[in-house]
């Protein structure tokens, strides 16, 4: 049924005819709560006036999962670029990318840099038309948002050559916060002991994360919430869990949190017990607008600080340069 509405709207857009853009400023399109706070984080005081932002998705919306309408096609063929994540994120819009630049829209995925630079993690299946896959949950590691950064700040430049330094400006600073988030985050994974240091969730959208902090992960689901798990998927977790005697797992804020409490209960069926994390962690989607997790190191911050304090220890001061935590996270 998606598939079917996908390619309607495909051929909507070859087929629609699109007014001449009469606006001075540049219209942008982007997909994913990460990928416009990046592009705000960019574009800075130049959002509004010289950069018209429409953002597609919203706080808690699953991308693996979503199906643009009419009215997202519509902004996205008046648009002068469109910014997605990549890596098949997006689930099947790949042919609207493709029929948008067929009509001079610039198309560009902020994961395009890391896939280069041979950082993304590969061999996924999400179905039979694709069975070789990356991993598209690369900004889990705050080094190669380091790199979505860089790459996004030259695809403006290029975009807007007027204003090229302000977005190399822009991304320099916010490399500097990357790495002060990326060595706290170490810092406080690393105050839970080693045998202990197993992640657990509802889909399979923290190996990066884990790469980047030296901890195990297992998800309940694969890379996508496309794919269900069955009796035997939450059988074989359970028993991995009451065996390595892992105290916590945790549900995801874009994932529906059934399955995961479906492997508590069989947890305790086999004899063990394991708790669900203090708050739900952010995969997918980002928080609502005006929260601390509503940005990409707010996101990074809540899930850390929700990680260690639900295996029952402290985190590490948090770095001044990058905010001040909310009362809700002391």
């Amino acid at each position: 049924m998606r598939a079917k509405l996908i390619t309607f709207l495909v051929l909507s857009l070859l087929l629609a005819v699109v007014p001449l853009r009469a606006q001075s400023s540049i219209e942008v399109v982007t997909t994913t709560t990460q990928v416009t706070d990046l592009t705000r984080v960019l574009v800075g005081d130049l959002l509004g006036d010289e950069i018209r932002l429409t953002p597609m998705m919203g706080a808690g919306v699953d991308p693996h999962l979503y199906a643009p309408t009419e009215s997202d096609v519509a902004a996205m063929s008046r648009a002068d670029a469109v910014f997605y994540s990549g890596l098949f994120l997006e689930g099947r819009m790949g042919e609207l990318f493709d029929a948008l630049g067929e009509r001079d829209v610039v198309t560009y995925a902020v994961a395009q840099p890391v896939k280069d630079a041979g950082f993304t993690i590969g061999g996924f299946r999400l179905s039979e038309e694709f069975s070789d896959v990356d991993d598209p949950h690369f900004w889990f590691d705050p080094r190669n948002w380091e790199l979505a950064a860089i790459g996004l700040a030259d695809e403006l430049a290029s975009l807007d050559p007027a204003n090229s330094a302000t977005y190399t400006e822009n991304a320099e600073a916010y490399v500097v916060q990357l790495v002060l988030l990326y060595e706290w985050m170490q810092e406080a994974m690393n105050q839970v002991p080693e045998d202990k240091r197993v992640l657990i969730t509802s889909h399979d959208a923290f190996q990066y994360f884990g790469d980047a902090v030296g901890w195990e992960v297992r998800g309940l689901q694969g890379i996508s919430t496309e794919s269900e798990a069955g009796v035997g998927d939450i059988e074989d977790l359970a028993r991995f869990i009451v065996e390595r005697e892992i105290p916590v797992v945790f549900v995801e804020s874009s994932v529906p949190p059934n399955a995961i409490r479906a492997v508590q209960e069989a947890v305790r069926a086999a004899g063990g017990n394991v708790e669900v994390g203090a708050r739900e962690l952010f995969s997918d989607a980002m928080g609502s607008e005006g929260e601390f997790g509503a940005t990409y190191i707010g996101m990074l911050a809540t899930n850390v600080i929700t990680i260690v304090e639900s295996f029952g220890y402290e985190v590490p001061p948090f770095p001044e340069p990058l905010g001040t935590l909310p009362e809700d996270l002391l």
